[in-house]
């Protein structure tokens, strides 16, 4: 990792040997000893890369854990690699910090780095350290690889495939909600099991890795559940040409979530466009469901069928939305936007 600030943060180097250094355990990151790490996919199989940027205040908020923040912050980037039938094969890191952060924080945002790369086995290859006025600002860049031609892409979903979601929906965004009100859980009368169990699901997504094989075996589309799942649906059926048709009954809500709806029915449109959820969203042709349900529960994942693909319409939205038969508007946003 590259210093570019050693005069505002003195030790900045001894931090990155003593924290970072030893998460960089390939030959190719040569324990970040080097201005660059060499890596190359598998023989048969190609490169897929994707980065990720979360930043305090916007992705996550100031006072939360460093130890959770760097699980969110890795964890984001591997669901994007899930998503496209991709094995993780390591990651560079960029962080920018501001003076106040300490030793301390450092240490244990290294510790929930290695938490996750010993769950998915990987590893640091490389990345740059900066000095910012405000942070943590974090940049991550996964790499990935697939078997070649095997990659599965959001534009190529069809009219007649099947539409699944991995685990539950909508936990993130309820779970942001509890945060914002700490006292809506006692209004709502929430166990602390359901709350703790929501407000985890928020700062700990879980990248569904175990289901890229499923996904390139079976899916002819999917992408992870970031913006929502209204929003997230939008973009697959938007750059892929169909419509959707979605029934919200069908959609799968934890305990939790039901239990929020349950008290006040707006909870629902909460769940259904609100973000952070990094489930997979896939399209899979009726012929090869079956296998597919199995080959997701033979990997530990839950998975539901919400809906179908159709010929695109002339006019009107992308997507149709019903609840028990009855066509369901939404009334507010459509899914998270940055701009």
């Amino acid at each position: 990792m590259n210093e570019r600030t050693a005069s505002s943060r003195p030790g900045e180097f001894s931090l990155i040997e003593r924290y970072f250094a030893p998460l960089a355990t390939s030959a190719g990151a040569v324990h970040l000893q080097d201005d660059a790490a060499v890596f190359a996919p598998d023989t048969g199989c190609e490169l897929v890369v994707t980065k990720d940027m979360l930043m305090a205040g916007v992705h996550f908020f100031e006072n939360d854990p460093p130890f959770e923040i760097a699980q969110k912050a890795l964890g984001v980037n591997l669901s994007d690699l899930a998503a496209k039938g991709a094995e993780p094969k390591g990651y560079l890191l960029g962080l920018g910090l501001s003076k106040d952060i300490s030793e301390e924080w450092v240490a244990e945002f290294c510790r929930g780095l290695k938490l996750v790369q010993d769950q998915f086995q990987i590893d640091l290859l490389g990345g740059d350290t900066i000095s910012c006025p405000q942070g943590p600002l974090l940049s991550i860049t996964a790499f990935g690889q697939v078997p070649t031609g095997q990659v599965v892409r959001r534009n190529e979903a069809v009219a007649g495939a099947l539409l699944y979601v991995t685990g539950t929906i909508g936990d993130a965004a309820l779970g942001l909600k509890l945060r914002l009100d700490e006292a809506l859980a006692d209004k709502l009368e929430l166990s602390a099991e359901q709350r703790d169990f929501l407000l985890n699901r928020y700062l700990l997504p879980q990248p569904r890795v175990g289901a890229a094989q499923a996904l390139r075996d079976y899916a002819v589309a999917a992408m992870d559940v970031s913006d929502g799942l209204v929003a997230d649906l939008g973009h697959m059926c938007r750059t892929s040409q169909v419509h959707a048709s979605v029934q919200l009954e069908s959609v799968p809500l934890s305990d939790a979530a039901s239990a929020m709806i349950a008290k006040d029915a707006a909870f629902r449109e909460t769940a259904i466009a609100g973000g952070d959820d990094y489930e997979i969203l896939a399209a899979v042709m009726p012929e090869n469901a079956g296998a597919f349900e199995k080959a997701l529960q033979t990997a530990g994942l839950s998975c539901s069928r919400i809906g179908e693909l159709h010929e695109p319409e002339a006019t009107g939205p992308a997507i149709s939305l019903s609840l028990n038969g009855e066509a369901y508007c939404l009334l507010g946003a459509d899914g998270f936007k940055h701009f």
